[in-house]
Order: C-alpha cells, then structure tokens, then sequence
C-alpha cells in the first residue's frame, strides 16, 4: 500500500483502509467535489479502499484552474493516479465523471496496459450517443443557470444559494465545456466488466441512454435503474453501494 502521507493531493482518503485489496476511484458530476463520496467507505466492505478524485479548481485543487476539454483533464488525472495503480483498481463516475472515467480507463489501457477491474457508469448516456441539447456553456450567467435548471443536472441546494454559487458557477461552465467540447472516437472494446446506473426519472440518462454502453466492453455488461432523478446516487445510496460492492473483487 502507498503511504498515506504522500497521497496527491488529487486524490482524497477520507478514510484510509490498509486492509483493502482493490481500490475504487471515484469521479464526480459536474460542479461536485470529492466529498459528494465521503460517507461510501462507511457501506462499502472493508476490503474496498474508497479514493475520491478531487477534479481541479475546487477542494484541495483549487489552486488549479478547472480544465475545458476532456483529453488533457485525462492525461493530467492519469498522471496523478499512476502510483496508485499497483494493484487492483476500478472505476465510478457520475455523469461528467461517467465520461471520464471512461475516457480515462482507454488513455490507461492504451498508454500503460492497465484495465480496471470494472467500470461503474452512473447517470451518464453512452458516448456514442449525441447530445441532443444545444450547447449552453457560452450563454450569458442568467441563461446558463436557468438552463442548470431545466436539465436538472446541477443539486438544486447548489443552484439556490447565491453566494456558494459565485464560487461554483465558473467551475459549472468549465465542466460543462468540457462536456460539450468532446467528440467521441469509436475505439476497441473495453476488456473490463460495465456496470450502468441510472435514475428512473432522469430524462437525461434514459434506459437506452444507458444500455448503449453494451457495446463499450467485451466482457460482461449490466444495467440498473434506480429510484430517483439525475441525482439517484445520493437519494438511493443504500440501493447503489450493495450492487457496487458485489462487483469489487
């Protein structure tokens, strides 16, 4: 195991497990920090070492300004996460973490040789799948935020407090430009086992939203909806972790 003391800064422990065999590296939707995962190692079974990615500009990266394309935000979490990676490891992310943790497991794969274990989709459509909205990340901040909620992709906790919104919303428009600046490359199938999750009321990660990433992994593939909206892996937690820790191993 790394030691605890020269963990990157990229990469949060809230509660460092020395007796884990597999660790499970998580990405958060956009706007959201690491600590939207700070209560999983709690549920989570004791050999699973719970390691939240702080993205840039927020948390304990946020001296660092937030990225705006998706390749280099990958090479630079690559980098940050490559020692790490000496032994056995998976993927979860939430919609723009779904995205990069996806394009993250193919930079690995291609780069290094590395596969994780299993990659956990959740609340995100498969890459193959247009976005059928227009692009909002260039509008004016009035039309932004009401676009945030429209789409209800953005906690509406975040969206009505004024003040921690002047914070959070040039971290918005940077992870949403990030979202729809990417153009997805078809590539060879993943080798690794795709777990999808989605909200039963989230109109933008709809079943077959979902179940296109069937064709994004030769091994095996798997598809849950859960109660709730986009937001599902908060409201259904309980019902989320049980199934993450069946595939952890």
């Amino acid at each position: 195991m790394t030691n605890p003391s020269t963990v990157d800064p990229g990469i949060n422990y809230p509660k460092l497990n020395l007796q884990a065999n597999l660790r499970l590296f998580c990405f958060p939707y956009a706007g959201g920090a690491a600590r939207i995962f700070r209560t999983w190692s709690d549920s989570l079974p004791k050999t699973v070492e719970v390691c939240p990615v702080e993205l840039p500009g927020r948390g304990k990266q946020i001296r660092f300004a937030p990225f705006t394309r998706l390749q280099p935000l990958v090479q630079a979490i690559a980098q940050s996460l490559l020692p790490y990676l000496d032994q056995p490891f998976a993927f979860f992310g939430h919609s723009l973490g779904g995205l990069i943790a996806f394009e993250l497991t193919h930079y690995l794969r291609q780069q290094y040789g590395l596969n994780p274990v299993h990659l956990f989709i959740s609340g995100r459509r498969a890459p193959q799948i247009p976005d059928p909205d227009p692009p909002i990340h260039e509008l004016p901040d009035s039309e932004f935020l009401e676009e945030l909620r429209r789409l209800n992709v953005t906690p509406q906790a975040v969206l009505e407090n004024a003040e921690l919104m002047q914070f959070v919303l040039p971290i918005l428009r940077s992870d949403f430009t990030v979202l729809e600046t990417y153009v997805y490359t078809p590539k060879s199938p993943l080798n690794c086992p795709i777990s999808a999750f989605g909200g039963s009321d989230d109109p933008e990660a709809t079943w077959d939203d979902l179940d296109g990433w069937r064709i994004q992994t030769r091994a095996a593939f798997s598809l849950r909806m859960l109660p709730g909206d986009h937001f599902f892996l908060h409201s259904a937690e309980r019902l989320l972790l049980p199934i993450i820790a069946e595939n952890c191993h």
